[in-house]
């Protein structure tokens, strides 16, 4: 294909964010301008031992990041804005995001040293910025955060749609209502492309206001009769101002606790999107000086994290706040896939303390509702969309595969849907489409200050020790002759318990012993095979006897 060919083509693909919940990052790109939508990290999952967060591998935009015009970000949660230090320190380009988004993104470059070299650039829903060859606007949607916005990128091949993360809530908290003619001028004038956000996918119905959960809190609120404690996604300011304004209703004062939603709270009443009445917040120091009925902990811990306000309370390992028998929390936020654990050992703790505990799926509690669209939703932004072509975003593949029969029920053509994994690409060149090549894509890393220096060999590394655990093997061999000066030492850690397994490891100290001599008889000298042998004897011994496979690290000195 002619490089002027090539030019013309739009490129679209994910760097994370489909077949998995979190990481999202989305690219753009016409000829020689990549537009970069959000920036995120995950959690990780239960086997990758030590980590504390995934983000996306961006090798793909640092080898071509002279192409790259920006960074748009579609609203300010974890798994949109989490990665931005990260991807920053490699990638000097500009974001443009909204007021509340900005804020908590300028948090996190200032704690990574960023803030100063950032360009950082305020948007609104009536902005509209050149990139290169790409004209971005944008348009209000409903979601668990204020500010967020969905992405209109106008190309020379045609007009993309990123929704971003959103629902219909037709009764917003905040009054900011989705701009639901805005979508649908915009799908007036035509649009080529729609990627949309799956995670409720396989939902009937529609998700429920989020205005429903004020009343909830305020008659929780009226009949409890000692302090409350609510739990909740720091980021979710919507919920926070509910949580005020029944405290405000029912004359409670609220203590923060909690790194992120102190953080959050600072930052969305700095900026005007929390309505804080003067003298309402106290300190954590003087919760237990206040009449017990007078006090609101808003807390992080929703989802059961180890080292969170909410679980060391139930574990009665708070500094400032314990837990008494009849204080009433409340967890606002469903468990995030793998969480369930976590979240069920925390309320298990909490009943156990004598709390009564309200939580569970916001039909059963009414104290949480999702801030993603279901079915009927998302066929209404298809409606309004109007797309010839149709790619699910933000989910795992079976919400994907959801979302992409919805799309077919709307009437878009199955074979102009596509589900995609990360890496893989959609080419479009005259209004026409099809897969193109994987773009490198997966996960980095990040284990403390450590960003992708952990990869799947250390992983199974360390699956190995956390499994069958270690033995070391130390032995000094004299340089002249080749005999053995002192050793085999055998130090075990996580294998077995030394002083009961004696005989097991007198007898692996003879393996090595008689394995090393035989070695020396036949003239092998080499370290490598002196090193192999010993770990294959000892390996093959030590699984006759335990049915286990420690790792097996020989070290051999020569003097």
């Amino acid at each position: 294909m002619s490089k002027k060919n090539n030019q013309d083509k739009l490129i679209i693909f994910a760097l994370g964010g489909v077949g998995e919940i979190g990481k999202n990052m989305y690219v753009v790109q016409h000829g020689n301008d990549i537009v970069v939508v959000d920036a995120g990290l995950k959690f990780p999952e239960e086997d990758m031992l030590g980590i504390d967060i995934v983000i996306p591998d961006i090798s793909y935009l640092t080898e071509n990041r002279d192409k790259v015009r920006g960074i748009l970000v579609t609203h300010g949660h974890e798994d949109h804005i989490g990665a931005l230090p990260y991807v920053l320190k490699h990638l000097n380009v500009p974001v443009y995001s909204t007021k509340l988004t900005l804020g908590l993104i300028e948090g996190k470059l200032k704690e990574a040293g960023l803030l100063g070299e950032t360009k950082r650039i305020l948007i609104n829903a009536d902005s509209e910025v050149q990139l290169g060859s790409i004209k971005a606007s944008f348009f209000k949607t409903n979601h668990s955060i204020p500010d967020s916005v969905g992405v209109c990128l106008d190309t020379p091949e045609g007009r993309v749609v990123h929704t971003g993360d959103f629902k219909f809530d037709h009764t917003p908290v905040n009054n900011q209502y989705a701009d639901l003619q805005r979508m649908a001028e915009i799908g007036a004038q035509g649009v080529l492309v729609l990627l949309s956000d799956s995670t409720n996918a396989e939902r009937p119905g529609f998700t429920p206001s989020e205005s429903m959960i004020g009343n909830n809190f305020e008659d929780i609120f009226r009949k409890a009769s000692q302090r409350i404690v609510v739990a909740t996604f720091a980021s979710n300011v919507h919920r926070i101002q509910q949580v005020i304004n029944a405290a405000m209703a029912t004359k409670r004062k609220i203590a923060v606790i909690g790194r992120s939603m102190v953080n959050v709270v600072n930052i969305a009443s700095d900026l005007g999107y929390l309505e804080i009445p003067e003298g309402m917040i106290i300190e954590p120091d003087e919760v237990n000086k206040m009449a017990a009925d007078r006090v609101v902990v808003l807390s992080t811990g929703s989802q059961g994290e180890p080292m969170s306000a909410l679980t060391r309370m139930a574990r009665s390992t708070h500094r400032k706040v314990d837990i008494l028998p009849g204080d009433t929390v409340i967890i606002a936020a469903t468990p995030i896939p793998g969480n369930e654990k976590y979240v069920g050992r925390t309320v298990d703790e909490l009943f156990r303390l004598g709390a009564n505990v309200i939580y569970g799926p916001g039909s059963v509690s009414g104290v949480h509702v999702s801030g993603h669209g279901s079915q009927e939703e998302l066929k209404l932004m298809l409606n309004l969309i109007k797309p010839k072509y149709f790619i699910p975003i933000h989910g795992e593949y079976r919400m994907l595969r959801h979302h992409a029969l919805l799309g077919e029920s709307v009437g878009v053509e199955k074979e102009n849907i596509f589900l995609m994994d990360n890496g893989d690409t959609v080419e479009f060149q005259g209004g026409n489409a099809r897969k193109g090549n994987k773009v490198p894509a997966g996960n980095v890393l990040i284990d403390g200050l450590g960003v992708g220096d952990v990869g799947n060999i250390v992983l199974r590394d360390r699956k190995l020790l956390s499994q069958d655990g270690i033995l070391v093997v130390v032995v000094t061999l004299s340089k002249q002759d080749g005999t053995i000066l002192s050793g085999p030492d055998i130090i075990s850690r996580g294998f077995v318990y030394v002083r009961e397994s004696e005989g097991l490891l007198e007898e692996a100290n003879r393996i090595v012993t008689s394995t090393l001599h035989k070695l020396m008889n036949d003239k092998v000298n080499e370290w490598a095979s002196l090193k192999t042998n010993v770990k294959d004897a000892l390996g093959r011994f030590l699984y006759e006897q335990t049915r286990r496979r420690p790792m097996i690290l020989p070290i051999i000195m020569e003097v």
